[in-house]
């Protein structure tokens, strides 16, 4: 979904999470979720399935994932494709071709950016250099549902995740992925829980 040709699902939005995004977000992560900061990507059903988090949880404690997939239905083809040995394909291509590794590296200067520039946003210190960024960036292939996060928040970016979303089913046929409570803000009537 991420080629020339083909659009990625869904929107990038940028804008903060409403009260109906928290909502759904709880549902999706089954537990509060933790540092939003925006809605990074909206699933087509309208739903987001990607968040932009703080690099630092309120009691300071580090949290490097500045893109985090939320959507079940995602998290889940992700998972049978990780299960089906791509992540070892990935990491043996990031080996073999040096362009690949290159594009793998910028993608991980460009996440580290991003999230400096969140913690300046937050008024706080960025993280240390030398941390991780996220799914094993950049010299690893650790973890697709970071990576394919990172993709769909900011299209283009990311090529282990470009790669891997091409992979995927169209895990938003089904309609929104959560049930939400007819008593949730406003807009807020999912339809079924996955």
């Amino acid at each position: 979904m991420t080629s020339a040709d083909q659009p990625v699902p869904g929107h990038t939005d940028g804008g903060p999470a409403s009260e109906r995004d928290l909502a759904a977000i709880e549902l999706q992560l089954g537990r509060p979720p933790r540092g939003v900061r925006a809605v990074a990507h909206r699933c087509p059903c309208g739903l987001p399935d990607v968040v932009r988090t703080a690099p630092r949880l309120e009691d300071g404690t580090p949290f490097p994932t500045l893109y985090y997939l939320t959507c079940p239905r995602a998290a889940s083809a992700i998972g049978r494709l990780e299960g089906d040995g791509a992540m070892r394909r990935m990491q043996e291509r990031l080996g073999e071709e040096p362009d690949l590794q290159e594009a793998y590296t910028k993608a991980h200067e460009s996440y580290v950016a991003e999230r400096s520039e969140q913690a300046r946003l937050d008024g706080v210190e960025p993280l240390p250099e030398g941390m991780q960024s996220t799914g094993g960036m950049p010299t690893r292939v650790k973890c697709l549902h970071a990576l394919v996060g990172h993709e769909l928040a900011a299209p283009g970016t990311n090529p282990i995740g470009a790669e891997a979303l091409d992979e995927l089913p169209d895990w938003w046929d089904r309609g929104p992925c959560v049930c939400v409570d007819e008593n949730a803000p406003e807009g807020a009537e999912g339809t079924e829980a996955s």
